[in-house]
């Protein structure tokens, strides 16, 4: 397959935001593959040389691009630059570049996909003294055979700005049309993908041995498991009326869910977004050695921060200071860890994700040695409503956020968000009772003081039923002078040209972002607002919901990816919760 294929591919998805034809695009171009090119051609629509638990990245500047660019063209640095000052976009620069030396020369050798993914899969192999050097030359010869819309996506890829709004869902869709005919057969193929994250790995299985290939997928210790989401009420007797009979409930700690990997001495531990966090807690590799009583093992724990005089447990901004990437040791003594363990997907040649959650929470049991660095997280099990609220009180005291409710008969559905697991968080009279997970898709320019910077940013709740984010908020309250400074610069990296496909918005923004980047903030209430788009006509035809007086709390939610934020459903419960409580409140007589 050539490579000018797929970039005739990208440029027809590019230019439409209709999943359907987006399916269909693909469908017709993993058709032209072999099983081994569709592996390589999967990652690369996915901005990637392999899945993103490997850690691989291309780690090239803007500055290292323009060098490339200017090399391979013939064109002074000057010119270059000034040519992406008036785009904005390096693709572009690119595409305009390879345009002007195509007419001079006739291009010697058409790439294949299979040329492009090496050079790019070496490019991100790259490393250590002089691989600036060793890039910019690679990325060169990359590109010098390259037609102009080559060029344009080639680029994108190597700069992580492909912009083409393809989820993963959507690639899902398309392979099991391709290689099964029904799109229907989604789910089965999902399932591989959720115990392996390895995308480009299924699409060559199907490809290879149709919906027999997935069963080939089994778990394996040292790549991640998607983890299990869960929903969201305000009420104990919600959460009860939604599950019932009885439920476990389990304290809601505020740390970073981490999914741990044992194999024999080996430790590996991964965030909520599949990415290698090991290096944050080399604390937690020996306390998992010495702690997991199992030869091979794959858990789900809550690393917590904790006072090291006190055994106190602090709040996740206090954890934070483990992500940095130098004075580990330090931050080791200052912000001591704790692992509160909640659950069991693996051990010793057993794949408990099928089991219960009693099965599986009686094999923790047996496999985690106690002591007052690790735990196993408290639980209760009941059917009172009284007797779980006290709990949830006792749980706020000792410095959790609330309760995870779970369906005593669930399985571990790996990557799908479910009410088995319900989160109950503290309720505030009349006022919303939570925070909001939100992602940035939008900026608005600040002024005065905030000239030069965006000063608020348009916040979206994620759809799961459309794959697509919805706006639930405006938001420039809770930014310290540092924060916009940090988030401009950050936000600067994801800025595209328009609205991006998988975002729903009547309100035009300033400048609109790839969605990648998640917060958290709080509203006084949920109010309903002809001009967002979570929950349009849901509670009243023409108008959506959004979040009243919102504010940044100074947590960036970089352990999730944008679709583990809050949900438009979430948000709809939480108005009709809002609603009840305020219809019970008593009436003052006039």
């Amino acid at each position: 397959m050539l490579f000018k294929e797929v970039a005739e591919i990208m440029e027809q998805v590019e230019s439409t935001t209709k999943r359907l034809e987006m399916t269909s695009l693909l469908v017709e171009l993993f058709k032209k593959a072999s099983p081994a090119e569709l592996e390589k051609l999967v990652y690369l629509l996915q901005g990637k040389v392999r899945p993103d638990y490997e850690g691989l990245e291309f780690g090239v500047a803007e500055k290292l691009v323009l060098r490339s660019l200017s090399e391979f063209s013939g064109v002074d640095d000057e010119t270059v630059e000034k040519l992406y000052k008036e785009t904005g976009d390096l693709g572009s620069v690119a595409e305009m570049l390879a345009q002007r030396k195509i007419q001079k020369k006739l291009l010697s050798r058409e790439p294949t996909l299979t040329d492009v993914y090496e050079k790019l899969y070496k490019l991100a192999k790259l490393g250590g003294k002089g691989s600036v050097t060793q890039k910019t030359s690679l990325l060169s010869s990359l590109l010098i055979d390259m037609s102009p819309k080559e060029a344009k996506y080639a680029v994108r890829i190597v700069t992580g700005r492909l912009r083409l709004g393809i989820a993963d869902y959507t690639i899902l869709d398309a392979i099991a049309q391709a290689f099964t005919g029904d799109k229907s057969n989604r789910p089965v193929i999902e399932r591989a993908y959720n115990i392996s994250s390895d995308l480009g790995a299924v699409a060559r299985a199907v490809a290879e041995k149709g919906l027999n290939g997935v069963y080939d997928f089994k778990i394996t210790v040292g790549k991640p498991i998607r983890p299990m989401l869960a929903e969201r009420l305000t009420t104990v007797q919600e959460v009860l009326d939604k599950i019932g009979g009885e439920v476990a409930a389990e304290y809601k700690l505020d740390g970073e869910r981490v999914q741990i990997h044992k194999n024999n001495g080996n430790v590996l531990l991964f965030s909520r977004r599949l990415e290698n966090i090991t290096s944050h807690y080399p604390d937690a590799i020996e306390i998992v050695r010495k702690n997991v009583n199992a030869r091979e093992a794959v858990l789900e724990a809550e690393c917590v921060a904790i006072n090291p005089d006190t055994g106190e447990l602090l709040p996740f901004q206090e954890l934070m200071h483990r992500r940095r990437k130098y004075g580990i040791e330090e931050a080791m003594k200052e912000y001591p860890i704790a692992l509160f363990f909640f659950d069991l997907l693996y051990a010793d040649g057993v794949d408990y994700t099928e089991k219960t959650y009693l099965e599986r929470r009686e094999a923790l049991k047996n496999i985690i040695i106690e002591d007052e660095r690790v735990k196993i997280v408290k639980q209760i099990i009941s059917r009172d409503p009284e007797q779980i609220e006290a709990f949830m009180e006792e749980a706020i005291s000792e410095g959790c956020e609330g309760l995870v409710v779970k369906d005593l008969k669930a399985s571990y559905r790996a990557g799908a968000r479910e009410w088995s697991w319900i989160k109950l968080k503290r309720e505030y009279k009349a006022e919303v009772a939570d925070t909001f997970d939100l992602v940035i898709v939008g900026g608005f320019h600040g002024r005065g003081k905030r000239a030069g910077k965006y000063g608020a940013y348009l916040l979206a709740a994620y759809d799961p039923d459309e794959d697509v984010f919805r706006t639930f908020a405006k938001c420039g309250t809770g930014f310290t002078d540092e924060d916009l400074t940090v988030f401009t610069e950050m936000m600067n990296k994801y800025k595209i040209g328009h609205k991006h496909p998988r975002v729903d918005s009547k309100i035009e923004a300033d400048v609109w972002f790839e969605p990648r980047i998640v917060v958290e903030i709080i509203a006084s209430e949920i109010t309903l607002s002809p001009v967002h788009t979570c929950g349009l006509d849901v509670i009243r035809r023409g108008s959506g919901l959004a979040g009243r007086f919102p504010k940044y709390t100074g947590r960036l939610r970089d352990d999730k990816a944008p679709e583990q934020a809050t949900t438009v459903k979430e948000i709809v419960e939480m108005y009709r919760n809002q609603l009840k409580k305020v219809e019970e409140q008593p009436q003052e007589s006039t």
